[in-house]
């Protein structure tokens, strides 16, 4: 098709595992133009699936950090060219506005490059159930109330992540697969583990509040279902901690899916083998 780029009908590179198939997949919190961004690792997983639909929740790419300084390795050329694949392709794809992206919140309502672009969407499951899908920060009170605050806090986890980066290029060398440091101190930190009870709360009762059955958010790098009340609260993690994503099988349950945890089982079974 004339005014493409070549590369969307280039095809991908054979890989020795099955695709796996879903009706629909959420990813949030990529990063993309942070040294902490895990793209390989990210390109593996979207390489590895198949789906109908893929919400991208906000916070994609890191515009914050984007005005400090440029950064944008390859990696990061290769997700974006391998989501725009998947657009071409036939998966629709809806990408919803994060704080760290607020950017193209102008730009709310508009289609590129077969993206959607939204602040928020409805979506219903196969089973029929309407959860809301956003990116959760205009539930985060630091956020929205103390911006200023939200800025200091991103520096000091700005440190943790690439203490993260350090912390596993030496776990590589010694031929250990990848774990979070970051994630791992952030759970056992009393205030920020009242914080995600409170976000979890508080977009939960939001939900309830649209007569809908859920919600499906990232923000705070902590994947989770649980219910709170009458809602399923369904939070589909992150791509520089934990590697997560949340997956609608086609007929409609949801499971979160930890890839950094599958590689590590891969990889287990192969050694076995």
């Amino acid at each position: 098709m004339s005014g493409l780029p070549g590369w969307l009908n280039i095809p991908e590179p054979k890989s020795y595992r099955p695709k796996q198939h879903y009706r629909t997949i959420w990813i949030s919190d990529i990063h993309l133009g942070t040294s902490g961004c895990n793209a390989t690792m990210l390109l593996d997983f979207l390489r590895s699936v198949e789906c109908k639909e893929l919400y991208l929740v906000g916070d994609i790419v890191d515009g914050w950090r984007l005005r400090k300084g440029w950064y944008w390795p390859d990696a990061h050329n290769e997700v974006v060219r391998r989501i725009l694949k998947m657009a071409h392709r036939g998966t629709r794809v809806i990408y919803i506005t994060g704080n760290h992206d607020e950017m193209l919140r102008d730009y709310a309502g508009m289609h590129f490059g077969g993206i959607d672009i939204v602040n928020e969407a409805i979506h219903e499951t196969a089973d029929g159930r309407r959860l809301l899908v956003t990116h959760g920060d205009m539930f985060d009170g630091v956020v929205l109330y103390a911006r200023w605050l939200a800025f200091l806090g991103d520096r000091a986890y700005e440190l943790l992540l690439k203490a993260n980066v350090a912390f596993n290029w030496v776990r590589k060398r010694m031929g250990m697969p990848y774990w979070s440091l970051s994630a791992y101190m952030k759970k056992r930190v009393k205030n920020a583990v009242q914080y995600v009870c409170n976000f979890e709360e508080a977009v939960a009762h939001q939900a309830a509040a649209q007569n809908l059955d859920g919600v499906v958010c990232g923000h705070i790098h902590s994947a989770e279902i649980r219910q709170i009340g009458d809602v399923v609260y369904y939070n589909d993690g992150d791509w520089v901690e934990s590697c997560t994503a949340l997956v609608e099988a086609a007929d409609g349950a949801m499971s979160i899916v930890d890839w950094a945890a599958y590689l590590r089982s891969e990889k287990r079974q192969a050694v076995a083998a």
